[in-house]
């Protein structure tokens, strides 16, 4: 089954806003720069929409080798891609991981704005956190601090069917995809076992069970009732998972190193 790559997303630090790519290139760990930075607490524990809806409006931007961060407030740090600072274990999930810390400067920034004390770290590739192998078939997937697989893919049409059950807008960015799939039926990435776009073959593996941030307004940073959980419920509920699920994870299998465009030709694979 042929369909196009109708959205291309990446998000460098965990929980904040994405940006929307004209192309990006696939890295070991996903697309790069993808959840490479994340907001830890003083415990150095992860810091998500789930605890603060505000996180939405934490602007992101990739130039000139620097990631530039912005809130309501005004434009924020900006730190080198590769910015190796202090060393330091930190917590996502139940995955103990080695990263940098980011500095005083952007902590400030983060914890002045949301009247706490954060701080921001990267991930240290050095040592890597690697997929439960139960869903990638035995192989070693590392990814870094994504909640636990390096890819998301999903259809508009999945979208499109979500927004006419609940029967308000639903913008995409909702569910936080890397990559969007036009040009296909409803649910198709549930049929499919993977897929190819130019020199890139991805596996989809575990379905994506969902949370409170799919009920979080991203333009305004607040939670909006319900919905679209509320729906989901009624007919993507999976008990085995434990949860209602909307979307595939995915991890490359060939093609580290390629780059993915907007508007490419991805191909559905089913064995």
């Amino acid at each position: 089954m042929t369909a196009a790559l109708a959205g291309l997303f990446i998000y460098p630090v965990k929980s904040a806003a994405g940006i929307a790519c004209d192309e990006a290139v696939l890295g070991p760990c996903g697309l790069m720069h993808d959840r490479e930075w994340m907001i830890v607490d003083e415990a150095g524990r992860f810091v998500t929409q789930r605890d603060e809806a505000r996180l939405a409006l934490l602007g992101t931007a990739i130039a000139n080798g620097k990631l530039q961060l912005s809130n309501p407030q005004g434009q924020g740090p900006a730190l080198p891609l590769d910015h190796d600072g202090e060393a330091r274990e930190v917590v996502v999930w139940r995955s103990h991981c080695a990263a940098f810390d980011a500095g005083d400067e952007v902590a400030g920034f983060l914890s002045d704005w949301l009247g706490r004390k954060l701080r921001l770290v990267r991930f240290n590739a050095q040592r890597p956190r690697l997929s439960n192998h139960d869903w990638t078939e035995g192989r070693d997937v590392p990814n870094q601090f994504s909640d636990g697989y390096p890819l998301l893919v999903l259809s508009q049409a999945s979208v499109d069917d979500l927004v006419a059950r609940v029967g308000k807008p639903l913008p995409v960015e909702r569910f936080r995809p890397n990559l969007v799939l036009g040009g296909v039926s409803a649910y198709a990435e549930d049929e499919a076992d993977g897929l190819t776009a130019g020199d890139a073959r991805f596996a989809l593996t575990k379905a994506c069970t969902r949370c409170v941030i799919t009920t979080i307004d991203q333009s305004r940073g607040e939670r909006d009732g319900d919905e679209p959980l509320r729906t989901l419920k009624t007919y993507r509920l999976d008990r085995a998972l434990r949860g209602v699920v909307f979307g595939r994870n995915a991890y490359a299998v060939e093609g580290v190193g390629s780059v993915l465009e907007r508007g490419m030709a991805v191909n559905l694979l089913r064995n």
